[in-house]
């Protein structure tokens, strides 16, 4: 049985974040034209600090057998809640709710990443990077997707396709799609064929088609190297 390769979800030093606030009440809505986006990215200190120190906090993980491709799927749901950033695959969306969440709340990164160690047969990401841990408190979703990215490269895969869904009523996804799923390319280091992002309401159905929740799922191929 081999040990697992030394990842970031076994670091035991805390790691600064900086925390979220909700805006008042009578914080408006900024406009939702492209130049408002806003591409939330960590600091190399961050990551520094991240990837500095480490000690196992599992004794052994097998290592996947050898197949020559592997499938995995993730699904992920957040509360929304007024005065709280909308963050959707590390992009800042303009709207008057945003995730209720531990970390960023960033629903399309985590479901990414949970497709990826699905795939991989490892814990999901509840398990690697829990609510309960400090660490991730506001924490950028992007630090969870690369290591995610890493621990399949250590496994000896490459992203063979994805697909998601996000499934939200409000607001539009269609004049951020093409950003968002460009930024999900540069942190899979993936070539945009192979990435595909759709967007559905929920036909005012239950709390996501009023506006009080968003979900995602996504499914991935990982190819061997």
């Amino acid at each position: 049985m081999a040990t697992a390769p030394s990842s970031l979800f076994l670091a035991s030093s805390p790691i600064s974040t900086a925390p979220r606030t909700r805006s008042g009440p009578a914080a408006s809505c900024p406009s939702p034209s492209l130049s408002s986006l806003r591409l939330r990215r960590s600091s190399p200190a961050v990551a520094a600090a991240v990837q500095a120190e480490h000690q196992p906090a599992v004794a052994a993980v097998p290592k996947p057998p050898a197949l020559p491709f592997r499938v995995g799927h993730g699904f992920d749901l957040h509360r929304l809640e007024p005065g709280l950033p909308l963050i959707i695959g590390g992009i800042s969306i303009p709207h008057d709710r945003g995730c209720e969440a531990h970390s960023d709340g960033d629903v399309l990164l985590h479901c990414v990443v949970d497709a990826i160690l699905g795939a991989l047969g490892l814990p999901d990401i509840g398990q690697i990077f829990p609510d309960s841990d400090p660490r991730w408190k506001g924490a950028d979703s992007s630090v969870f997707m690369r290591e995610a990215v890493k621990l399949m490269h250590e496994a000896g895969y490459e992203l063979g396709n994805l697909d998601a869904t996000l499934i939200l009523q409000k607001p539009k996804i269609s004049p951020f799609k093409e950003t968002i799923r460009s930024n999900l390319c540069d942190l899979l280091g993936a070539d945009p064929s192979v990435v595909n992002l759709k967007a559905k309401t929920h036909e005012k159905v239950d709390s996501l088609g009023e506006n009080r929740s968003i979900a995602a799922h996504t499914v991935v191929l990982l190819m061997r190297k």
